[in-house]
């Protein structure tokens, strides 16, 4: 089972393939990232705020390319927070303006308030450049992975080994 380990050209071609696993994903997103013009094209709710138009765990696709109409009341955007690294997922409530310079206020479906509060200090509004993206597809609860890895720290060190102990006994 563990011959491949004595063979330092099968190691070799086994570490090769691992690392162009990782790159070929990371390739993707950054493609991801170019042709819908978000830093973050994919996304997963983290929360139940959106419910019940989104679960906790649905893994939503962004897009932030606004050719033909502007952002508009009712759609669903994650956006970024100055100060904090977790996007928000929330419904754009009311507009004031037009274009780039427009100010937006968000709410999520199942709270009581808008999103004020969420804000960075001393910011009332949204503006466009604030948006990461607009939600245009998801898949629901997939991105439950994710949190549970982020909930339980132990089970990444679990699963990057487990990934690890495959690549070192795959045979070619």
């Amino acid at each position: 089972m563990l011959s491949g380990l004595a063979n330092p050209r099968q190691a070799a071609v086994q570490l090769m393939n691992f690392g162009l696993i990782l790159s070929t994903a990371f390739m993707m997103w950054k493609g991801l990232s170019v042709i819908s013009d978000s830093p973050s094209p994919i996304v997963v709710v983290l929360s139940g705020s959106m419910e019940p138009a989104f679960q906790r765990g649905d893994l939503l696709f962004l897009w932030n390319r606004n050719f033909v109409a502007e952002t508009s009341v009712g759609e669903v955007v994650v956006y970024n927070v100055k100060g904090k690294d977790i996007p928000i997922v929330h419904r754009i409530v009311r507009k004031f303006g037009k274009g780039p310079e427009a100010k937006l206020l968000t709410k999520g479906d199942n709270n009581v308030s808008d999103d004020t509060e969420l804000y960075a200090s001393g910011q009332d509004y949204l503006v466009r450049k604030d948006i990461i993206g607009s939600v245009f597809a998801y898949i629901p609860f997939v991105g439950y992975v994710t949190i549970l890895l982020s909930e339980h720290p132990w089970l990444k060190t679990v699963m990057l080994g487990l990934m690890g102990l495959v690549v070192v006994l795959q045979r070619e």
